[in-house]
């Protein structure tokens, strides 16, 4: 639940600045800059032509200007704008542990935030439900991380149907120059293909999605109403049918392969997180992935 005073709210941002700090500078310290790369090549000099330069970087106009042959010299862009798209919709409340979905959103965000601020990257936030609820525009800087920390913290969940459309139309009306854009939900809504596909091939997406065991298995414990946050539906279960239980489980398995299919074929990058376990293993494993295919 959202911290109901200041000094909640400067406590827990406090807590997981230590946490998030701690486990940028212990185990990702390297990783998060070698799987995430800059917009290409960015222009650092012109220089005298010596002999051996490829002729396609001649400058022509200091060619003409100077009467001497000079060519432009190029080095890698390192510094990345980075946005984090963050679904707030009541769905995230829902939790079967100690953290509820939303807890475990911040927690991952404020984590590669700091990746992001260790890297002297721009950093901004877009939050939204069925519309975008608010926007914090790309900078620099530990005080700009930690305000966007603090306004997850405060976030008051959203009781209305999630559109993620809403939000890539926005992102991709507001950044125009291409950047490191982390997708946070829990995906319960439709996935708007045409979209995902459009923001993919603008910026380097990456879909977080943010689970919890519940979601996926019901437990034998009698009766129970199940409500649906955003829309406050209400249905009773049985769960003390075994075929009752295996259907549910089933249909969920279904629709998380089919959603991971579907990333696939778009070519967006998945890190599935889920409440339950550990998620920096699933973290480390996204890493990797991404490594292996730089290299």
């Amino acid at each position: 639940m959202p911290a109901t005073n200041v000094a909640e709210i400067l406590k827990k941002v406090q807590q997981i600045q230590i946490v998030a700090n701690r486990t940028v500078n212990d185990m990702f310290a390297g990783q998060y800059k070698s799987v995430f790369r800059g917009r290409g090549m960015e222009f650092d000099e012109v220089r005298q032509y010596q002999p051996g330069d490829d002729i396609r970087t001649i400058d022509w106009n200091v060619t003409a200007r100077t009467g001497d042959c000079f060519i432009k010299r190029y080095c890698e862009e390192r510094e990345l704008t980075v946005l984090f798209v963050v679904d707030i919709s009541a769905s995230g409340v829902f939790g079967s542990t100690e953290q509820s979905k939303l807890d475990l959103v911040i927690e991952i965000a404020a984590m590669l935030m700091f990746s992001a601020l260790k890297n002297n990257d721009k950093v901004g936030l877009i939050t939204f439900c069925d519309d975008v609820i608010d926007f914090i525009p790309p900078r620099k800087g530990k005080a700009h991380v930690l305000r966007m920390i603090r306004q997850l913290v405060d976030i008051h969940p959203v009781a209305r149907e999630t559109k993620i459309d809403a939000a890539l139309e926005f992102l991709n009306r507001v950044q125009k120059r291409r950047s490191v854009v982390f997708l946070i939900s829990d995906f319960l809504d439709d996935l708007p293909r045409k979209t995902i596909a459009i923001s993919n091939r603008r910026h380097d997406l990456t879909a977080i999605t943010v689970s919890d065991q519940r979601e996926q298995a019901l437990p034998d414990v009698g009766f129970v109403n199940l409500r649906d946050a955003e829309t406050g539906e209400v249905i009773e279960v049985d769960t003390r049918h075994p075929r009752v239980r295996e259907l549910f489980a089933s249909s969920n398995e279904r629709r998380s392969d089919a959603f991971s299919q579907q990333l696939t074929r778009l070519g967006v990058d998945q890190l599935p997180i889920g409440t339950q376990g550990d998620y920096l293993l699933s973290l480390r494993k996204f890493f990797r992935m991404r490594e292996k295919r730089f290299r």
